[in-house]
């Protein structure tokens, strides 16, 4: 057993990510949005994802078409499954905790809309961090 990669805190405008598995083959993380907070619209070129609702409750935007969206709430228990290029995106309704496993491309994120201004591919980490600090 090994332990090549350390538990990472990634701070966000809405909250943190944990991230708390890197490998070859998969990824773990565990999101925190803070309520009345959501994080991008957005879409995966390569990643696929299944995010399960720990804890609270939120709001799911997704589809294959920005134009026609659809929305439904998810509670604590509740899971979703994001295939490449399904936009997405959650909002908490109240403070929540999710599960995210995924394959490992953890960069790998388009961003179509943000409240936060962000915006094209990937992420900053420094315009994240400052952003959190200011919300």
């Amino acid at each position: 057993m090994t332990n090549n990669h350390k538990v990472e805190i990634k701070l966000k405008p809405w909250g943190r990510e944990i991230w708390f598995a890197q490998t070859d083959k998969y990824a773990g993380k565990i999101l925190e949005i803070k309520k009345g907070h959501r994080y991008s619209l957005q879409y995966h070129e390569k990643k696929q994802e299944t995010q399960y609702i720990f804890k609270g409750k939120v709001k799911l935007t997704y589809g294959t078409d920005k134009t026609n969206l659809q929305e439904k709430i998810l509670n604590t228990g509740d899971k979703i499954d994001v295939k490449p290029y399904t936009i997405h995106r959650l909002e908490a309704l109240k403070d929540s905790r999710i599960f995210e496993v995924s394959t490992p491309e953890l960069t790998d994120v388009v961003k179509i809309e943000d409240d936060y201004g962000r915006s094209g591919k990937g992420n900053n980490e420094e315009l994240d961090k400052s952003l959190h600090n200011k919300t």
